[in-house]
């Protein structure tokens, strides 16, 4: 099974310190496979990890490491039995790598905190270094505590550790995670699983009786180590503050980014979270959470769709059109839960649409889509114009990358297709050797095309 999952994702073909891949793996045998990991197994000693510098957010790089691919599916093998039994010990409000949660978790997480319970006060922490100054001993107590309790198994992550398999090894999100879930519980039992001294028949008087007392009402949302602190006034957010940053301090032995970390009133200014702007704005007698898209994110998706775009413009082929509706597919996906998605990408199209035209106008056919298929009739208006190259729409515009959308024609075939011209018709159907099969085959291209029959 791990060997399957690795496989499946296109990393596999990423080689480590020894240059081999999953290709090399394919050629063992089953049982050849699990020897040789139960040999290794038994005095278990990684390899250390490739290193690659990647380039940050902020334009800075980061080293990303690169474990070798036996060593890649020994990891997954072990998260694979660790994962269902930290999973069922995390705290609720954890969406970062966790199975069936995601960053559109987290943001509606912390939308309904700002619509529903009117906190507008935000704790930003950002720690510094994380994955880098995880303190391991430390780990290895919290996976014990956590009911992992195998010592040959508590070896053989440690040695990983020790393999300085940082922040994009597999078994990493999870230790991660592991690490800040005490900083979770923590948190939630000052406030939202204080125990109180006699039951309550109702949430609602549960929250009554706390805010009658000195605790300090907040909620925790986490994704990885990026996580928010809300809360409803300035006093109670600063006394978060401190006491958030001497929790990681003396605890878990992390420091927080001074720059970085600050108490935000979302009233007043914005907070950022996951690529998304958040902020509570007036509406009517309440205030709401309006989110957009952060400004150098903004500017990274333009840089982005310009290299799209100049290589359509340098090799207009299918696979370059689909690899466009790729990129535009993904950042509609990912942003389309912020509430005023339609202006930013309002913004982005207006600034992009000048460099598209006088880049694609040479190489694609600016037109409306004759026969445009269902999802652009839903979608988007007939009334607009786009390009139509190397035969696929645009996937964004309707289109899909489904094999039924390419179709490999002769240059005169193509001509043919597209050909208004009736002695030109004649002539190309003379030369070609057009059989009736034939004629009604390309009949149905040019009815979609919005064109005569032949």
């Amino acid at each position: 099974m791990s060997y399957r999952t690795i496989k499946s994702n296109k990393g596999s073909k990423t080689p480590g310190t020894y240059g081999k891949t999953i290709n090399d793996i394919e050629k063992l045998s089953e049982l050849e496979l699990v020897t040789e990991i139960q040999n290794k197994l038994k005095n278990y000693r990684p390899q250390k990890v490739r290193r690659k510098l990647i380039e940050k957010d902020n334009g800075k790089l980061r080293p990303l490491g690169i474990p070798c691919i036996l060593d890649r599916i020994i990891q997954q093998s072990f998260k694979q039995v660790l994962e269902p039994i930290v999973e069922a010990q995390l705290y609720n409000h954890s969406y970062g790598f966790r199975p069936l949660r995601s960053t559109h978790h987290a943001m509606a997480g912390v939308q309904s905190l700002i619509n529903k319970a009117s906190l507008h006060y935000v704790v930003d922490i950002d720690i510094k270094g994380f994955f880098d100054n995880i303190n391991h001993t430390l780990l290895i107590k919290q996976l014990w505590n956590l009911g992992i309790q195998d010592k040959k198994v508590l070896a053989c992550i440690s040695k990983m550790l020790k393999a300085e398999i940082d922040g994009e090894g597999l078994l990493s999100p999870l230790l991660s995670n592991v690490v800040l879930n005490d900083l979770d519980q923590w948190v939630a039992n000052q406030w939202e699983f204080f125990p109180l001294n006699k039951p309550f028949k109702s949430r609602v008087g549960e929250l009554l009786a706390k805010k009658r007392t000195n605790l300090k009402e907040d909620y925790l949302v986490r994704y990885a180590d990026d996580f928010k602190i809300l809360c409803r006034d300035w006093r109670t957010a600063q006394k978060w503050y401190h006491d958030v940053r001497q929790y990681l301090k003396e605890h878990l032995k992390l420091e927080i980014s001074l720059e970085k970390s600050r108490i935000i009133n979302l009233r007043k200014h914005q907070s950022e979270f996951l690529g998304f702007t958040i902020r509570a704005n007036k509406k009517r007698n309440k205030r709401v959470a309006h989110t957009g898209i952060k400004t150098n994110k903004k500017q990274k998706i333009k840089a982005e769709a310009k290299k799209h775009i100049l290589k359509l413009n340098a090799s207009p082929s299918s696979q370059n059109a689909l690899l466009f509706n790729s990129f535009v597919l993904g950042i509609h996906n990912y942003f389309n839960r912020a509430t005023h998605v339609n202006i930013e990408f309002s913004r982005l199209a207006y600034d992009l649409r000048t460099f598209m035209y006088n880049r694609l106008k040479s190489v694609g056919k600016y037109e409306h889509p004759s026969n445009p298929p269902p999802t652009y009739k839903k979608f988007y208006s007939l009334g607009f114009k786009t390009f139509k190259i190397a035969n696929v729409y645009p996937k964004h515009l309707g289109g899909n990358d489904k094999f039924n959308n390419l179709r490999i024609l002769h240059k005169e075939v193509h001509k043919l297709i597209h050909q208004t011209d009736k002695q030109t018709i004649d002539k190309l159907i003379n030369k070609l050797g057009i059989t009736m099969p034939m004629v009604k085959k390309i009949n149905i291209y040019r009815e979609q095309c919005g064109l005569e029959l032949i």
